[in-house]
């Protein structure tokens, strides 16, 4: 694809890795212009939890309408872009072929470079959207409904994985938890308001440590023990349905805090980022601010409309990639895992 000889101007971005269709503009680097996102939640909210096949044809949908909102939005038209960014991975195949190749047809249709990013770094440069940034190297913990990941962010290019999930992401194991009380999909949010009427020591809920690999997370056990309690409970009369969502999101927030901490501590590292969708949760909010305020360190979240997949986070990946020359081949295709 095109290379440009100097940093993009005004920058497109596409993100479909999952069931949010989203675009968004960036000009010089910095200043978001327009940031759309199309949800999918009512749609999968009946099945519980998201349909790939579902995702994939309504991104079909909305991909084009979603695209142009974003440049009424910021008062473009096509003509005045000059470089794109598009999720490339990982996600859902379907989901992520539907944006790659509106990107990848856009860019060549007008000659102008087209970058692909990873969606997990993307998170890791939400924050840089906002007014307080931190300095490089920092912490990173993306945590999502479906990843939960630690790394050291040494600049926008470079980042070292530390540590991820063995099995359920911490999102993922909210979801299967707001199933297992008869909640509504997704379960985060709402698992979330119901913990501020509970009780988080009502129940004494595993956190796994993994000593072997300390920096590792697993939530299957928690998850585990939360349908055993819930089993057990059911026979003998109502749920204290509050009691258990705040005892469940406590052991959650324990050990993403408590990790995530230790990282900063094992690395000599004072500031720390932490994005994704779990990021909006006021309870990791709090902990979080506390223990590492404690310690002396600067934390930084996402406004929460940064938190969940969008495209501004993919727009500062792709501007980055885009200024060190790295465009993707014609022949460039999405992956699932990375």
């Amino acid at each position: 694809m095109t290379k440009l000889e100097s940093s993009p101007k005004n920058l497109l971005a596409i993100e479909t890795s999952c069931d949010e269709t989203a675009a968004a503009v960036l000009r010089d680097g910095r200043q978001l212009m327009s940031n759309v996102i199309a949800s999918q939640v009512p749609i999968h909210r009946k099945y519980g939890g998201i349909v790939p096949e579902l995702a994939s044809r309504h991104h079909l949908d909305a991909i084009a309408w979603v695209v142009e909102k974003a440049l009424i939005d910021a008062d473009m038209a096509i003509p005045d872009i000059d470089a794109i960014a598009v999720t490339q991975g990982p996600g859902l195949i379907g989901s992520l072929i539907v944006g790659f190749s509106f990107a990848k047809a856009m860019a060549m249709a007008r000659k102008i470079p087209l970058t692909g990013v990873n969606h997990l770094h993307a998170h890791l440069s939400s924050i840089f959207l906002q007014e307080c940034i931190p300095s490089f190297p920092y912490i990173g913990l993306v945590v999502s409904g479906g990843h939960t990941n630690l790394y050291i962010v040494k600049d926008f290019l470079s980042t070292e994985l530390l540590g991820q999930t063995r099995d359920d992401a911490a999102g993922e194991a909210f979801d299967k938890v707001a199933k297992i009380l008869g909640l509504e999909y997704p379960g985060g949010p709402i698992i979330s308001r119901l913990s501020e009427g509970g009780d988080p020591m009502a129940f004494s809920y595993p956190r796994a440590r993994l000593p072997e690999t300390p920096l590792d997370f697993s939530f299957s056990g928690l998850k585990t023990s939360v349908l055993t309690s819930v089993k057990k409970m059911s026979r003998q009369g109502p749920l204290p349905v509050r009691d258990i969502c705040a005892s469940f999101q406590e052991a959650v927030v324990d050990i993403l805090v408590e990790k995530t901490i230790s990282a900063a501590k094992r690395y000599a590292i004072s500031e720390i980022v932490v994005s994704g969708g779990v990021a909006a949760n006021s309870r990791l909010r709090t902990k979080m601010a506390e223990e590492a305020g404690n310690l002396g360190y600067s934390i930084y979240f996402p406004c929460p409309e940064l938190c969940t997949d969008n495209a501004a986070m993919v727009s500062v990946v792709g501007y980055h990639q885009i200024r060190a020359g790295i465009v993707a081949k014609e022949d460039a295709d999405v992956y699932s895992k990375g």
